[in-house]
């Protein structure tokens, strides 16, 4: 496939996956309703980077080592999972009035945990290795130069912090955000029940 061709194919299937909706999408949903445009952007920056850890294992074939080492991938389940019922739980403990505090704060004090946060989520995600063997078997061929590899990289990466962010900047418009203001602790509790589930059945999918 020539880089041209490679490109399109790239992204297409990757914007489709950055639309479905998942943990990464319930996060910057959360901080974007609930702590305005600049904490959704910096959480889309921490995903977008996040990427940047699939892409370096993948390129160096080691995606098709983990998707099919049973061990390997519990492990990335466990650590997967108990991050995301910690942020589930952190969700659900939120409370009435709260969020108008935070949010005077968010730019000052949080801005390097929210990227960390949306690092983490993409990350940790256990479905990451068979998403980028499928997409880099795609593409990739065993004689494709290493900086057309780099290249893939970058844009998936740009990719996925410019969707997040057009998803930031919508919810966080003053006429959306109007909307959820009153509520905020409820879509905290919301999204955090979401976050719960996901690292629950992590869980259960380890077990089985």
């Amino acid at each position: 496939m020539g880089l041209f061709e490679g490109f399109l194919a790239i992204t297409l299937v990757h914007l489709l996956a950055a639309a479905t909706p998942g943990p990464d999408f319930v996060m910057v949903t959360q901080q974007s309703l609930t702590r305005g445009r600049y904490a959704g952007v910096l959480c889309s920056l921490g995903i977008a980077l996040g990427l940047s850890v699939h892409i370096v294992y993948s390129s160096l074939g080691m995606a098709a080592l983990v998707s099919d080492s049973s061990s390997a991938l519990a492990v990335l389940k466990i650590a997967a999972g108990a991050y995301l019922i910690y942020l589930g739980i952190q969700g659900l403990r939120s409370r009435p009035g709260g969020r108008q505090q935070e949010t005077a704060t968010t730019a000052r004090v949080s801005g390097t945990r929210l990227i960390a946060m949306g690092f983490l989520c993409n990350a940790l995600n256990p479905k990451a290795p068979l998403y980028f063997v499928s997409v880099f078997t795609l593409v990739l061929s065993p004689d494709m130069p290493f900086y057309q590899i780099a290249l893939y990289g970058v844009w998936m990466m740009l990719l996925q912090f410019v969707w997040f962010s057009a998803v930031a900047m919508l919810l966080s418009k003053p006429a959306v955000k109007r909307r959820f203001q009153q509520a905020g602790h409820w879509i905290d509790r919301s999204a955090g029940a979401v976050m719960l589930a996901f690292g629950i059945k992590l869980f259960v999918s380890r077990a089985q």
